[in-house]
């Protein structure tokens, strides 16, 4: 089996260079044949790999000698167990779907850019095919900037438009910023341990030469990466601005990789976070601040897409509320049962922006449901799984996160709940506003209303399906003992954490009957509410006022970014450029060749081409060499006297 763990990343990587070398010359067929054949490949490999883990374990993969040193040695090798197989699977698997639904999505674009765009979709599934099959945090960051530059490709796919080359730049820097905590982590492990593979820092002797100081340096230089990676607070105005791209790569950014990537490392890194409870709090606090600040910015946004990015920063906020509460499954959970709908909802985005030819207005929609019934359910059923309605998957990863975070203080578990609540009304106000109601926009769109080609319903019908059923691995324990799959699936990975932690309070089960039941009932009113308000709006044109205003522009945190941090970064480069560069460096430079360009202007004044000046000069500097030579001392004198 370890020969086929190579594989997975292999064939997208093939996919790349054959799509990205060939894409001149190979028609668009082929070209998608070979994109998404690359991904299905991977993900078949990837069922093997998952079997076979279920049956024997885990394993370490040593290809070569990555870097080696009298001091250390880092082989580039991976480690496919419980955790990364999982994480290969919605990878592979929703990457294919993605793949899938891209070949009739941009089947408008010219042959080489079809091509360039497949291209860049392989490479993204294989940068973080090498994130989560690394045996080390070096190989896990080769694959974090591979996701990084891949999405910097991606979102500025159509680079002829300016803004969507400053969106791409945007994302690029501020993942750049996580990445140096990401990079000090990695360098104070090797320091301090010489080693930086997995299997080898979380062993109790490598732990036992960390301090604690140590241990929460590194977790909290860890989590900077994440939150730039997964788009927290303070670091996550990219992502809503990385719709910039096609909408298959913002499902794929958003669901399958380059987000999940932050949990995934913490997850990994479980055993150092459980010995760092400070880091854990922080991780928690500013997990559910995330989470409530995006919900209250999604409540009034007006773009599709925008709306769908600001709820991926929200439930990202809730799985880092799960990992700094010691839910780390509940987390992973979450991170599975997301990917299942939020790919729906992007995918499902994508189908109405197509029909309604690239309108992303929800204000000019409306009515779809009759036009786009395939469209209309997979999209209903993927909002009430992200609201958390039962039996759909978001409710149980949902509810595992929340209960987590009652029993470590009961202020999260409220907080959490209300944003919840506002998951539920925004969503259906999303909703309401595409597919109810009477349709807004133009008679030409009107008149060109249509459900999707079969290479785009497909995946939402898959994707609806894992929707409704994917929670169903997780079964809380109140239910029925033993029932959470996943849990018993994942425990090897964080048996160690469960020790260090100790045995959790498990809430009495009618108390956690009660607040199931009491989270759903306000839910389903939040969504009452939502089809109730919005089924007959119209769009009157006004403008939102007060807090709505403030929410629609996203609390001007932009405005604030750009007044205390671009603009005076801009203003101390244009006094470099100006003052330091041009009129100091370069002024110094300058003024030299203007100064020997002067003297030598001064000088050419004697060679004036007239002889007689010549010999008239050279008959004088002969008499004056012949004083000196006659009689030094009295021309010193006579000098003396002069001067």
């Amino acid at each position: 089996m370890n020969k086929l763990v190579y594989l997975v990343p292999l064939f997208p990587l093939l996919g790349f260079l054959i799509n990205g070398l060939g894409r001149k010359s190979m028609s668009k067929t082929l070209i998608s044949i070979i994109g998404s054949g690359a991904i299905l490949a991977s993900f078949v490999v990837s069922l093997f790999l998952f079997f076979d883990v279920k049956a024997h374990g885990g394993s370490v993969s040593v290809l070569f000698d990555f870097i080696r040193t009298d001091a250390f040695s880092i082989p580039f090798a991976f480690q496919v167990d419980q955790l990364s197989s999982l994480f290969l699977l919605i990878i592979t698997g929703i990457g294919f779907l993605i793949h899938l639904y891209s070949s009739a999505y941009m089947h408008e674009e010219e042959p080489q850019h079809f091509g360039r765009y497949f291209a860049y979709l392989n490479l993204f599934v294989f940068s973080m095919l090498l994130l989560v099959m690394g045996a080390n945090y070096v190989i896990m960051f080769i694959g974090w900037e591979g996701v990084g530059l891949c999405s910097y490709l991606l979102i500025g796919f159509w680079f002829k438009n300016n803004n969507y080359n400053y969106a791409a730049r945007k994302a690029f820097v501020m993942n750049r910023i996580g990445d140096l905590g990401f990079l000090l982590a990695v360098f104070w492990l090797l320091f301090k341990l010489g080693t930086v593979t997995y299997h080898e820092v979380f062993t109790v002797a490598n732990i036992a030469k960390l301090t604690s100081f140590d241990i929460a340096a590194i977790t909290t230089l860890l989590f900077v990466g994440a939150m730039g990676k997964s788009a927290q607070i303070p670091l996550y105005t990219w992502l809503p601005d990385a719709m910039a791209g096609p909408t298959p790569v913002s499902a794929l950014i958003h669901a399958a990789t380059m987000v999940t990537a932050g949990i995934y490392m913490i997850a990994r890194s479980n055993i150092l976070y459980t010995l760092a409870p400070t880091t854990q709090t922080l991780i928690a606090i500013i997990g559910l601040a995330t989470a409530i600040f995006a919900a209250t910015i999604a409540l009034k946004q007006d773009d599709i897409k925008k709306v769908l990015a600001y709820s991926t920063v929200s439930q990202l906020g809730y799985m880092f509320l799960g990992l700094g509460v010691g839910a780390y499954t509940g987390a992973v959970f979450h991170v599975m049962t997301h990917a299942f709908f939020k790919a729906l909802l992007f995918l499902g985005a994508g189908s109405v922006i197509h029909a309604m030819h690239h309108e992303q207005d929800i204000r000019k929609m409306g009515g779809l449901k009759k036009y786009m019934p395939i469209t209309h359910i997979t999209f209903l059923l993927a909002c009430l799984a992200i609201a958390g309605i039962p039996p759909f998957s978001g409710f149980f990863s949902k509810d595992e996160i929340l209960t987590a975070s009652y029993g470590v203080s009961p202020i999260y578990y409220y907080i959490g709940v209300a944003g919840a609540l506002m998951t539920a009304f925004y969503m259906f106000r999303l909703y309401t506003l595409t597919f109810l109601g009477k349709f807004r926009g133009t008679h030409e769109q009107e008149h060109h209303l249509h459900e999707s080609p079969w290479q785009m319903t497909l995946p939402l019908i898959i994707l609806a399906i894992l929707s409704v059923a994917g929670g169903w691995i997780g079964i809380p324990e109140v239910f029925a003992e033993h029932a959470h799959s996943l849990e018993h699936f994942l425990a090897p990975v964080f048996a160690e954490s469960a020790k260090i932690a100790g045995e959790h309070h498990h809430l009495e089960a009618s108390q956690e009957y009660m607040m199931m039941g009491g989270t759903t009932v306000l839910i389903i009113i939040a969504i009452v509410i939502a089809v109730t308000k919005f089924k007959k709006y119209e769009n009157t044109g006004a403008e939102n006022t007060g807090i709505a205003k403030v929410l629609e522009n996203k609390w001007y945190v932009d405005e604030l970014y750009n007044a205390i941090i671009v603009n005076p970064l801009n203003a101390l480069a244009g006094f470099f450029k100006n003052i330091v560069e041009k009129s100091g460096i370069d002024g110094l430079v300058n003024g030299v060749g203007r100064m020997i360009s002067y003297g030598s202007r001064q000088l050419r004044l004697l060679q004036s081409g007239q002889v007689g000046n010549y010999i008239l000069v050279m008959v004088l500097a002969m008499v004056v060499f012949f004083l000196i030579w006659f009689n030094d001392v009295t021309i010193v004198q006579f000098f003396n006297k002069i001067f």
